[in-house]
């Protein structure tokens, strides 16, 4: 038996499991068995972490199995389950394999909490040309902790989203692969979002997904520095500083349980 937590922000859910309970398990299988939604618990990852309180660490596995750098909910996630015994304490730094994650708790308690999460600035962005299942798309690509693509202009319909999502991901151009995201500019102040999920597929939000987003509208495509960012489940607030770019949105914790199945 194995207890585990089951958290999202704006629909985009994970599952926690202690760094110790899992000591004796591979995570990458155990994540493709508990993140499936038809014959396990369901989720877009399975997070392994350590809630040692001086220093608590994470590491994120998607669904498929593949490990991941940093998830901008999955983080906020596992705060909520941090500090949803101690309504005195505002803040926690979480350790991650992109870096150290400070998160601020601005409103809430218990099972949904408000967090604003300095994420770091973005890497080696650049504007450039990709060849992607029949087309020629204008992409900005970052590094945001974690591989990002962000395709600016009207949002694809489902078919092309799929396809290009698809394509981008496991493109020539990104070695590890890339999360995708479709953004149109709709004001200065607001962003819209598609996501295309590394290792996971489509998804309703992404913390990373919307931070990469904001800076690509900004940077070139008219948007200001300070937006919401729309994604399917939900808006978060993106402001893109000197010193960080800092996320806000909520996490809400849905369950604990105990996966039940024997060690395959």
């Amino acid at each position: 038996m194995l207890s585990f937590t089951k958290a999202h922000a704006y629909g985009n859910d994970f599952l926690y499991v202690r760094s110790d309970a899992v000591a004796d398990r591979e995570p990458a299988q155990l994540a493709r068995e508990m993140c499936d939604r038809h014959a396990g618990v369901g989720a877009d990852g399975l997070i392994v972490f350590d809630p040692t309180p001086a220093a608590p660490s994470m590491r994120l596995f998607n669904a498929d199995g593949s490990l991941a750098e940093v998830s901008g909910n999955g983080v906020r996630g596992l705060a909520a389950i941090l500090l949803r015994e101690d309504d005195d304490r505002g803040e926690v730094t979480i350790r991650t394999d992109a870096g150290a994650k400070r998160l601020v708790r601005t409103e809430g308690s218990g099972s949904r909490q408000t967090f604003r999460a300095a994420m770091g600035l973005p890497k080696d962005l650049v504007r450039e040309s990709i060849a992607a299942a029949g087309e020629t798309l204008q992409a900005v690509v970052m590094d945001f902790g974690n591989p990002q693509c962000v395709v600016l202009g009207p949002l694809p319909e489902q078919a092309r989203f799929n396809r290009l999502g698809a394509a981008l991901e496991r493109h020539a151009r990104f070695l590890h692969g890339t999360n995708v995201e479709f953004a149109a500019v709709e004001a200065q102040n607001r962003v819209r979002i598609l996501i295309w999920e590394r290792g996971v597929g489509p998804t309703l939000s992404s913390g990373t997904g919307s931070c990469a987003s904001l800076v690509a509208a900004a940077a070139f495509g008219g948007a200001d520095r300070q937006a919401d960012v729309e994604a399917p489940g939900g808006r978060q607030r993106v402001e893109w500083l000197d010193d960080s770019v800092y996320l806000t949105g909520w996490a809400e914790i849905v369950c604990d349980g105990v996966w039940l199945r024997a060690r395959t």
